[in-house]
């Protein structure tokens, strides 16, 4: 996935409404109308939604007859979630470098190094 491809998904999933029909979707296949009902929007600000998704990769509608079911697509979901477990190790990497550097820290301060200037009155020259 590409970094213009992945910005579209994560300003896609930006929205509240458009995370709550993919949660929907990831449940089962449903079409517009059928999305429709559980919100108190109109039908066209629905399937503007919808729009966006399928825009991002996200959701694949298909013709069957007079029924237009979207459904999710997953294999960009799987794209997502790997790219977020990368972020994920990268930070848990620098986490584990800072406590190696703090434990280092509380060491040296349970042991400190005789500096040749300790004993002068006043701050070092």
């Amino acid at each position: 996935m590409d970094e213009a491809q992945l910005s579209r998904v994560f300003g896609a999933l930006a929205d509240p409404t458009r995370r709550d029909l993919v949660a929907r979707l990831a449940h089962g296949d449903a079409t517009l109308t059928e999305l429709a009902t559980s919100y108190e929007v109109s039908l066209q600000a629905v399937a503007k939604h919808l729009k966006v998704l399928e825009d991002a990769g996200l959701v694949r509608r298909t013709q069957e007859a007079q029924r237009r079911p979207g459904d999710l697509e997953a294999d960009v979901l799987d794209l997502m979630t790997g790219w977020i477990e990368r972020r994920q190790r990268e930070a848990e990497r620098r986490y584990r470098r800072l406590d190696a550097l703090l434990d280092q820290l509380a060491a040296d301060d349970q042991h400190p190094i005789d500096h040749p200037n300790d004993h002068l009155e006043g701050p070092p020259a």
